[in-house]
Parts: C-alpha cells; structure tokens; sequence
C-alpha cells in the first residue's frame, strides 16, 4: 500500500473529495433501514416513533411521505456516488497515464544492457496489463475502502443503538471472516505473481513469432511455433487454474460463513420478536443491516484479491523504476564533432566473462574510412557499441582528441549515424521512413539520399512511389532495400561527421554495392567513415582497414598492402575472387 499509494501523488485532494462523497453516500445508505423501521413500527403499527417524532410531526403519519423521504435520501446517495465514481475514475486515468508516460521514459533512458537481457514480452505486459490492474484498482477498489470502514462501523453503531444483544448474535462471525480474507490475501499473493510472470511469457512468444513470421514461413517452423505456444499457452492455464482453485476456496467458504451469519442474526431475532424484546421493524432493519455488513466484508475480500494482483503488478512495475539509467555526469561536454577518431590500448568485458576486445589500438582521421573484417564474434559490433557509449570501456577512446567517456552520451549518439545489417523500418511510407529523423527534411533532400543510397529507381518503381507504405518493419522490402532505405535515413542528415555501416550492405548486389561506395566517397571528406563487412570489394577503397579475431586486431593496412601479406586477409580475398570467376 505505501508502494501505490506513491502513485496518487498530486490528486490526494481528488481522492479525498471521492471519500468524503462516499462517507456522504454510505450514510443515506443507513438512514433507510431507519426510516423502514419507523414505518413499519410507528406509521403501519403503534410503536412509539421516540427520535423519529420530528419527521411524523414534519410529513404527518402517512406511508406516502416516508416512500418520499427513501426516494430522496436514495437520489442524494446516487448523486453522490457519481460524484465519486467521477473523481476516482477522473484521478486514476491521470494517474495512469502519467506513469505510463513515465515508465515509458524510464526504459528509454535505461542502459542498452539492461535491453539486450530483458524480454520485449515482459516489457509490453508491464507497461499494458499490470498498469491496467492499477488503473482498476485506483478508480474503484482504493476508494471503496473507505465506504467499507464507514459502513461497518455506523452500521455497527446503528444496531447497536437499536439492540446491543442482537448486534452480538449478527456480528460473532464478522471477526472470522476478516481473519480468513487477511489469511487468504498473504497466500494467494504468490499465486498472482507467478501467474502474471506465465501471462508475460506467453505475450513474448506471441510477441516473438509475429516479429519473425517471415522466417518462420521461410523454414517451415508453423508446427514448432504451434507447439512452444501450446506448452507456454498450457502452462499459463494451468496457473490460472490453479489460481481460479483457490478464489473458489475463498468464495465458497466466505458465502457459507456469510449465510450462516444472516441465519444466526434472523433465527435469534425472530425468536426475540416473538418474545416482544424486539419489534418486527427493528428486525427488518436488522436484517437490512446484517445484508450490508455482510456485503462489505465480501467486498472486502473482492478488494484484497484485487490488492494481491495490483501489489504484483505495482511490485513489476516499481522494479523497472529502481533499474537505474544511463549514468550522466555534470562535467561531460558537448565538443564540436569532427571525426577523428583513436582506441588505445581498449578492452572490454562483458558480464558473463567474455572478453570481447583486448587491447584494441588504432588511429582514423577525420574524414577517413575504416574497414573492418572479422568473423562472428570477433568483436566488430562490440568495438561500434563501444564507440556509441552503449558500454564503459576499459583503455582509451577519443574523439578529436577528446575522451568519450567525458562526451555526454546524447550529444556523441547524435553525432553517429548508424546503420545495421537488420535495419528496423517503421509501417509508414518509404519518404516518411527516410525523412524520420525530423519533419524538416524537404521532398528533394529525401530523393538525394535515396539517390545516394541507389534505392531511387526501385522506390519510382512502387505504384505509388515514395508514398508507398512499406509494412511493419518493411515486410513488403527485400532486405537489400530495407537496407538502403535505412543507408537513406542515416546520409541524409549531413550534421553526423561519423556514419558506421554495420555490414549494411550484404544484402545487396555487387554492382549496386559499387554504387553506394561511389556514392558515398563523393561525400569524401564530409564523414568518418566505418564498414563492416565481410564482402573484401566493400572494404577495398577503405583509407584504412583491420582485421579482427576474439577480440584482438590480426592484421592492418591498406588493401594492396593486406593481399599482399599471408593471413586472413588475403585468404578470403582469394576465395571471393575464386567464387567471381
């Protein structure tokens, strides 16, 4: 509770209006009973009215002004109840909406390590459905618990103000039942988790197989695909079931509890009205009574079956806020970018104890293009994830001369144009997915990057040109386009004096390859250029190029330099000029 209440910061005044409406409500609700009473007893019998005097001496003894007086007291509850149905929906869709908006901030200003452990699955289940459970919990449970407090208590009052054995015989169960809810609420909250954790599973693998529907096809995977949802979908029933097994457990013994304390409260007060203790008005209205106490207390454990899910939830939520972000420092600057760029000596680690760089050490000039050749893992992305701030480093890296560890990170990202080889695109238009950098960009500025790009021809070849919309992550694209398109989005802000191309160009042709590098050195001079890539053609006009494996540079040079020298290099080139012929 303290954890969510955390979360009504800033409408407290919203919500006390909401309470003190439901005070307002609950009292109408207490005052019938006392008005059927004084009917029965008093305006249809001969009982003395005692407090009630006024309203005879008011209206006069006649059923009609007493079915006025409920009718009005009824219309007053009402109203206030909208009133607080109003402001408590009112405050917690503000409420969500703001944490939302929060969360959502939040995660983008986490560490990209935090990112590549995380399931996407998880993520969208705690920003959606837990959210949701709080939103639900916010416009009704939280101020409901205030209606039930002042129920039970003025009730309580109430009955005991008509007949303190009677009040005894109808509440000698009520502490037991309370008992059981509390008790209930601290095993069943365990439950909940686990089945909220199967529900982001499940989410995920959804999440995961609609992403990849193409490589699924592609291999014939539906089966498989069918068969991991089935065990996750199976095993998300199977909690659910269990946890569907235990709220039976608590509704079935909490009704029997409930209809065994409105039978003790009618069996003893009927025999007391036989006996003349009590009259058959004040046993109506402590029948009337005992349904709203009961009501409550089954509320009650309603409320804290829903506070076992929104605790889950806000737990879920609340671990996301205490993940810390992004480490940003008072003294980091924001230089002038020109592109050169030094490793000394860098090495880097990851978490599980792979070394991905040792040593690292070499020297661009701005304006220069580095090549890069490696195989898998030989830590070409990691060198390029190191030059965006991704990760702290060991060593030294600097930009003009600058440490980039004194760089703020938003302004060096900035200043990087990125390109990867599974370039993400968004279900917008070709023009809208190469200008999305800013709204700015003018309709030529978009057709000289696509030129520069060679993807112009092929985008005037769509039906509707550069209005064409390319599907959620460009379905519709081969991947040599997805790849220029995004080779596009990156070249056409001149502002980025380094651009890396992380072998974002294997899924074209040789020949369009050719064009994009020509393409591109006519922008000489403008960028520092880095390409990876495992095509030797793609790096041969490199000013510069390494060779890496496990972590460490194996060669270095030029690229007459390198096939002229026995090693991975001139290896591979061979066996690419091979495959040509």
């Amino acid at each position: 509770m303290k954890n969510l209440l955390k979360f009504i910061k800033g409408y407290k005044m919203v919500f006390i209006v909401a309470v003190i409406s439901v005070i307002g409500a609950t009292a109408m609700q207490v005052t019938v009973p006392i008005l059927i009473k004084y009917a029965v007893d008093s305006v249809i019998g001969t009982e003395d009215p005692g407090k009630m005097t006024f309203i005879m001496n008011t209206f006069g003894r006649n059923i009609i002004s007493v079915v006025l007086l409920i009718t009005a007291v009824s219309f007053i509850r009402g109203l206030l109840m909208f009133i607080k149905g109003y402001l408590s929906n009112y405050a917690a869709e503000n409420i969500v909406e703001n944490t939302r908006n929060k969360l959502f901030k939040h995660i983008q200003d986490l560490p990209f390590e935090y990112h590549s452990k995380r399931e996407t699955g998880d993520l969208i289940q705690r920003c959606t459905s837990d959210l949701e459970m709080i939103r639900k919990f916010l416009s009704i449970q939280i101020v409901d618990l205030g209606r039930i407090i002042f129920l039970v208590s003025l009730s309580i009052a109430v009955m005991l103000s008509l007949n303190v054995k009677l009040t005894l015989y109808a509440i000698i169960l009520i502490p037991i039942i309370f008992i059981f809810c509390f008790l209930f609420f601290g095993s069943i909250q365990k439950q909940f988790k686990i089945a909220d954790e199967t529900e982001g599973e499940l989410t995920t693998v959804l999440q995961e197989n609609l992403s990849g529907v193409r490589v699924v096809r592609a291999f014939g995977r539906e089966k498989y695909e069918i068969d991991k949802f089935d065990k996750v979908n199976e095993k998300h029933r199977a909690i659910s079931f269990k946890l569907m097994e235990f709220l039976a457990m608590f509704w079935s013994f909490s009704d029997l509890m409930t209809y065994f304390q409105n039978a003790i409260t009618l069996i003893v007060g009927a025999k007391m009205a036989i006996n003349g203790e009590i009259t058959l008005g004040t046993l109506i209205a402590f029948m009337t009574y005992e349904t709203m106490l009961i009501f409550p207390v089954k509320q009650l454990g309603r409320m804290l079956s829903e506070l076992g899910k929104t605790t889950v939830s806000v737990s879920r939520i609340k671990a996301i806020f205490e993940e810390p972000t992004e480490r940003v420092y008072d003294n980091e600057c924001e230089p002038e970018i020109k592109g050169s760029i030094e490793f000394d000596k860098v090495s880097f680690q990851y978490h599980d104890g792979n070394q991905a760089l040792n040593e690292i050490s070499f020297k661009v000039e701005a304006g220069q293009t580095l090549g890069i050749l490696g195989s898998t893992g030989s830590g070409k992305s990691t060198l390029v994830n190191l030059l965006q701030r991704l990760y702290e480093y060991e060593g030294h890296i600097k930009i003009d001369g600058i440490e980039l560890n004194t760089i703020k990170k938003p302004w060096i990202r900035s200043k990087i144009g990125l390109i990867l080889q599974e370039p993400h695109l968004y279900a917008k238009t070709v023009g809208e997915n190469i200008g999305i950098i800013s709204p700015s960009f003018s309709e030529s500025q978009i057709k000289r990057a696509a030129e520069t790009a060679s993807i112009h021809n092929d985008i005037m070849a769509f039906k509707e040109g550069y209005e064409t919309t390319v599907g959620e992550k460009g379905v519709s694209l081969s991947g040599g386009q997805k790849q220029r398109i995004a080779i596009s989005r990156t070249i056409i802000d001149d502002q980025k004096p380094i651009l890396i191309f992380d072998d974002s160009l294997s899924a074209v042709d040789t020949e369009t390859d050719m064009k994009i590098r020509r393409a591109l050195k006519q922008r000489a001079g403008q960028s520092t250029e880095i390409i990876i890539s495992h095509r030797i053609t793609t790096l041969s006009e490199s000013d510069y190029i390494i060779v890496m494996d496990e972590g460490q540079i194996i060669q270095r040079g030029t690229h007459d330099s390198l096939i002229q020298e026995e090693g991975v290099y001139k290896r591979i080139w061979d066996l690419q000029q091979l495959a040509v012929i």
